[in-house]
């Protein structure tokens, strides 16, 4: 179970996050902060409905929101699409990064994940506490040797409603145009 305890003095609950859903020829990983109160009840990344990410791959990779989580995951793997969050552990109150206690934040081990991962060249950053938390507490510790590609797009998530899906569709289309740099893109079309 995600929840551990409350902690008194914040009323915030101290949360654990998921393994990343990745194959040893991921090349692209996108990167979320933390999963939400809705993907932690579920055990799924981006279970909230109001959540674009799920309708956005969807849209880049003909997914489909009807096929199952473990459909929908198959479909990024294939891709050579990995999916984290920066952070391991931390206190937060609700599902809103603001509300992410600074001083409880634990982190991924990176280094040993892209040691594993070694064909990943480019991470996405789904919004800015994915980003912020990555440049502040995982890159001064990643090994010179690791080059990757850096690039922060819109958050998914229901919180930023001053992106519309419409723009948020077109600022996550260089993931598809990443995966087309490298081998086609394989999907999995949906047979009617």
């Amino acid at each position: 179970m995600a929840k551990y305890h409350a902690n008194a003095a914040t009323d915030a609950v101290q949360l654990k996050a998921f393994p990343p859903i990745a194959s040893r020829d991921a090349e692209i990983l996108i990167l979320g902060s933390m999963p939400s109160a809705a993907s932690l009840s579920v055990s799924r990344y981006y279970a909230h409905p109001r959540n674009h990410f799920w309708t956005i791959m969807d849209a880049l990779f003909d997914i489909g929101v009807d096929l199952s989580y473990t459909e929908r995951c198959r479909i990024l793997i294939d891709n050579r699409i990995a999916l984290w969050d920066v952070i391991d552990g931390c206190q937060r109150h609700g599902s809103l990064d603001a509300a992410i206690v600074e001083q409880s934040i634990h982190i991924n081990n990176f280094h040993d994940f892209f040691q594993h991962y070694n064909a990943i060249h480019s991470v996405f950053f789904n919004g800015t506490k994915a980003e912020q938390v990555y440049c502040k507490y995982v890159l001064p510790t990643l090994s010179d040797c690791i080059k990757l590609n850096y690039n922060r797009l819109p958050s998914t998530s229901p919180a930023n409603a001053t992106w519309s899906l419409a723009k948020k569709l077109k600022a996550w289309e260089i993931i598809k145009y990443t995966c087309c740099s490298t081998p086609a893109v394989r999907s999995i079309k949906r047979i009617s």
